[in-house]
């Protein structure tokens, strides 16, 4: 695996927060971000990879001395990772249950960061096969009303959240709600695209601070 150092810098974790937001990263940058450098003899890409794998088979069951036994995590890096993971715990501890998307209107809440965006943001979210919420993400942002996507880009972590369906969000800062010819060409390479990978587009919203459109209620996919 590459070292932090030998990947293009807009690749780097920290470098995607600074420009593309948060949300666009997976477990593996998120933790590369919160430890910032390797361990003797691990770079931190190596280091991130096998703490997500821990977490993910035993998120509940983490603890300092379970990190303590991968090699190249010292007092500092291992108290980072605990820190974080119990900030998590004590916001999320209630027995919520994932956000089932069963209408247009229930995506909303998900992205009303996007209010007051002057620029355009295009935004993924990921559902399993019950059309609960996987992940939400940023794939790009644009200048003013204009934001270039390629299908490539919002499947490549739909794949690795392995999710059943996806729906596509994009704001219009100009305060439109009529999708312009890119929006419904792109709406349908992204349709064609899940079809031959097996992950269905099942609908594509723009939103405005005024209101919302749905590209399927509109009939382009």
């Amino acid at each position: 695996m590459k070292k932090m150092q030998d990947i293009e810098e807009h690749d780097r974790p920290r470098e995607k927060i600074r420009k593309r937001g948060v949300s666009c990263l997976n477990n593996q940058e998120l933790i590369a971000a919160i430890l910032g450098s390797g361990g003797p003899g691990r770079n931190v890409r190596d280091l991130a990879k096998e703490i997500s794998d821990m977490i993910d088979q035993n998120p509940d069951e983490v603890g300092y001395q379970d990190l303590a036994e991968i090699r190249g995590m010292g007092p500092a890096k291992i108290s980072q990772i605990i820190a974080c993971l119990e900030l998590a715990r004590r916001k999320y501890s209630c027995d919520c249950k994932k956000p089932k998307i069963s209408s247009p209107a229930d995506i909303l809440p998900l992205v009303s960061f996007l209010s007051g965006k002057k620029q355009e943001h295009f935004i993924c979210i990921t559902l399993n096969g019950a059309n609960e919420l996987i992940n939400t993400r940023t794939i790009t942002m644009g200048l003013l009303n204009h934001s270039l996507v390629h299908p490539r880009e919002v499947f490549a972590d739909a794949i690795t959240d392995r999710a059943a369906s996806i729906i596509c969000v994009h704001n219009h800062p100009s305060g439109t709600l009529d999708p312009s010819s890119q929006d419904i060409a792109i709406t349908r390479q992204l349709a064609d695209a899940g079809t031959l990978i097996g992950i269905r587009l099942l609908d594509h919203l723009i939103v405005t601070d005024f209101g919302w459109l749905s590209m399927k209620e509109k009939g382009f996919i």
